[in-house]
């Protein structure tokens, strides 16, 4: 009885944050079909959330696609990447901070320099190119410090597959490609 209770616990989780990514996907294609200016109202903030939805978060090559929510706090991250909201939005100068936990970006680990991130905003698409990453202290708040030009920093928990129990974080760092819309 506490093996199928303590299993229930580590499930249930997992399963709502899938559930939960579902309903933000579906959002979020509303979201791109709605109108930036109303004609009954003010234009729409692009810099702000919709709905809690901040972006979509693609890396092709692990064929990995999600909706990024506003924020980095555990409710947030149980249901999948959340945007540090201190941070920048894409196509704005500075660096745009991106977390999820490890559960969720687990092939992340895998990513090389070279390999291609894209960003969907309201208001274009972002493309950005992995320079490097780092496993860092939990403490070390510089990997998300505003940058002079458009870059992005991803960070997930290290060991990758250690789960809530990691002591470690795991920084992606990458440039926004030139070209991208402004």
């Amino acid at each position: 009885m506490v093996g199928v209770a303590l299993l229930a616990v580590a499930v249930m989780p997992v399963a709502m944050g899938f559930w939960g990514e579902r309903e933000a996907q579906q959002r979020w294609e509303e979201i791109l079909v709605s109108p930036l200016v109303r004609p009954d109202g003010p234009r729409v903030e692009l810099f702000r959330p919709v709905d809690g939805l901040d972006f979509k978060l693609t890396v092709p090559r692990l064929g990995y696609s999600e909706v990024v929510r506003e924020g980095v706090g555990l409710g947030v991250l149980a249901m999948g990447p959340g945007h540090y909201p201190q941070t920048s939005w894409p196509g704005r100068p500075g660096a745009v901070g991106v977390a999820a936990h490890n559960l969720y970006w687990q092939p992340f680990g895998d990513l090389k320099p070279g390999d291609e991130v894209v960003l969907e905003a309201r208001y274009g698409l972002f493309r950005y190119r992995i320079t490097g990453s780092q496993v860092v202290s939990l403490r070390d708040g510089w990997i998300l410090d505003p940058a002079p030009d458009r870059q992005l920093t991803l960070t997930t928990g290290s060991p990758e597959w250690a789960g809530q129990f990691a002591t470690r974080r795991l920084a992606i760092f990458a440039q926004e490609e030139l070209g991208s819309p402004d």
